[in-house]
């Protein structure tokens, strides 16, 4: 007998569309202006410190990718109990890391990029648990690279820094409406 879901075959062709139109311009359809405005200052921050356009483009774009494919699947409870409480450990996890790099960001001489990097490290290693039975290989790759780009301790030092005070500040506002509408 052949086995056949029209839901699983609607999830995969949503997850392809939504993988192929993931950039800059199409990430203002599917996310909040907010959340949009932290992703470009993230976008300058990598482009000023890697010195490539492409470079911070692939990682801002493989973030957008990321981040609907796992809420196409939140959305389509394709996540099992266990799951659910990875989800919930993960956005625990993301919430600490924004809290943390808020008070690095607002009290001076606090920041301890190792810290930051650390607490990166583990939402990344959460996620990729999360899905590892629903996203392919290459998905996992771009976790991984999201994720240890922006862990990289060098480009959290330089975003600390003296030269990246006015994109830390607009990281921060959005960083703090986000937790305050409960978003992150």
């Amino acid at each position: 007998m052949e086995s056949f879901s029209s839901k699983s075959l609607a999830l995969q062709a949503e997850k392809k569309l939504l993988s192929k139109m993931a950039g800059r311009s199409v990430a203002h359809l599917f996310i909040d202006e907010t959340s949009s405005a932290v992703l470009d200052e993230l976008y300058r921050v990598s482009k000023e410190y890697t010195h490539s356009r492409p470079q911070a483009q692939r990682v801002i774009k493989d973030l957008i990718k990321v981040a609907v494919k796992v809420a196409v699947l939140h959305r389509s409870g394709c996540f099992g109990p266990g799951e659910l409480a990875l989800a919930a450990r993960f956005r625990q996890k993301l919430r600490q890391g924004a809290m943390t790099a808020l008070s690095f960001g607002e009290v001076d001489f606090t920041f301890e990029a190792a810290v930051l990097a650390g607490l990166l490290t583990e939402c990344r290693d959460v996620l990729l648990e999360l899905v590892e039975h629903h996203l392919t290989p290459k998905s996992h790759g771009r976790i991984r690279h999201v994720f240890d780009h922006f862990s990289d301790v060098g480009l959290l030092t330089a975003l600390y820094g003296p030269d990246f005070t006015q994109h830390l500040g607009k990281i921060c506002d959005g960083l703090r409406k986000m937790l305050d509408e409960g978003k992150l």
